[in-house]
């Protein structure tokens, strides 16, 4: 059976607590079904939040046949050459007030560009408030930031995403202020990563999402919203998951991202996606 006779052309799977476990591997069962839906013809697309370098070394061994999406939505690369194939950056203006408001919060943040090439993740303040939320980030990614002066005032260029991180009332009042302050001009997330003990509040252009993304990829493959299927556990998976064809929540899913699935797989520690291809081929 081909991808043409297949009712579902695209998967888009989000990555931690979906595509890894708990222990952030790839497991064999997994490997092998989602090699299957590749050797059938579907388009096997990672929608993540992890910043690029931090999903790549996840392509290859699926040996995926699309464009990898990261920064939930905001960037989208070619894993195997690294061009850079489509980014949302932020307004300058936009970004300004962000960063204004954000300083007078009392919240730093980093900001991601996309300097892949340059070797580094994000930019940072030249000075940081007492945070050990951030503290722990940083001392878990040595090396991958860069200090820039005019951080708030004038800050770097092409930046197409960011965070903030604390506590998880702080990120959720901070996220009730972005929207109440700045409304339909910046699209916020706040979630937690099983890397650091700390919420992010994510931060990105209006409009920005995984869906926008493989909406997007989709259109560009003369692929229908109604032959997507798209796969996640958390909060910013929420957009792909109302809008795909099929809409599939892990078993290790948030209550809110089960509600706005059309079915519910196993948890990610038990091969939920096996099910999910299987589902493919119905």
């Amino acid at each position: 059976m081909d991808a043409m006779q297949l009712r579902y052309q695209l998967l888009a799977i989000d990555v931690d607590g979906t595509l890894v476990n708990s222990s952030d591997e790839l497991t064999p069962g997994t490997r092998t079904a989602l090699r299957r839906a590749i050797a059938a013809g579907v388009h096997v697309v990672l929608a993540t939040g992890r910043r690029y370098s931090h999903a790549l070394h996840l392509v290859e061994p699926l040996g995926i046949n699309a464009p990898l999406v990261t920064a939930s939505g905001a960037l989208v690369k070619d894993a195997a050459d690294h061009r850079t194939l489509f980014l949302t950056e932020f307004d300058r203006d936009v970004l300004c007030e962000l960063l204004s408001r954000l300083d007078r919060a009392g919240h730093d943040a980093l900001l991601n560009a996309d300097t892949f090439t340059d070797d580094f993740d994000f930019f940072q303040p030249p000075h940081h408030r007492e945070n050990r939320y951030l503290a722990e980030y940083l001392a878990l990614n040595p090396g991958r930031g860069r200090h820039w002066p005019t951080f708030f005032t004038d800050p770097p260029p092409g930046v197409f995403a960011g965070f903030a991180i604390g506590c998880q009332a702080e990120m959720l009042d901070l996220e009730r202020n972005l929207h109440a302050t700045m409304p339909g001009r910046v699209n916020t997330h706040v979630l937690r990563s099983p890397k650091y003990r700390g919420f992010m509040c994510e931060l990105a252009p209006a409009g920005v999402t995984k869906w926008s993304a493989i909406h997007r990829l989709a259109s560009d493959l003369g692929i229908a919203v109604e032959a997507v299927c798209a796969v996640g556990d958390d909060v910013n998976d929420i957009p792909m998951i109302r809008a795909a064809g099929l809409g599939v929540a892990m078993g290790n899913a948030l209550p809110e991202v089960k509600a706005a699935a059309d079915r519910i797989a196993p948890g990610h520690d038990d091969d939920g996606l096996v099910d999910v291809v299987d589902w493919l081929f119905e």
